[in-house]
């Protein structure tokens, strides 16, 4: 089956800026773009943690962000089981992954992200 159209996995520094861009097809799961993002950043900034929200959720991303080294902040979702909370010193750095969100909404609101459209397939 033929993709639909395309989706722009970003991962950005704590203060919004795009580290790493990566283009796919639409149909492809965010989670899917996390290693190769990581591995671009890698070799452009030295981070220490890794923050995804609860799409992230698979031991391979977490088993991934610790062989670069770094402390993976991955919101556990509760579809696997019991919620896990996070400690209170890394929900407190976990709440820095809504700059990622507002990088986002910024490239929506402020640099035509909204008129940007694709036919889907027929449903």
């Amino acid at each position: 089956m033929q993709c639909p159209g395309y989706k722009l996995h970003l991962d950005t520094a704590d203060c919004g800026v795009p580290i790493a861009a990566l283009l796919s097809g639409a149909l492809m799961h965010d989670s899917l773009g996390a290693i190769p993002l990581s591995l671009i950043s890698a070799e452009r900034v030295t981070n220490l943690d890794d923050l995804m929200d609860a799409a992230y959720c698979s031991s391979e991303l977490r088993e991934h962000s610790q062989s670069l080294g770094h402390v993976p902040l991955i919101d556990h979702n509760p579809r696997r089981g019991t919620k896990i909370e996070f400690a209170l010193a890394e929900a407190i750095r976990y709440n820095e992954r809504t700059a990622a969100e507002r990088s986002n909404a910024r490239l929506k609101d402020e640099f035509g992200g909204k008129t940007l459209m694709s036919r889907a397939i027929p449903k």
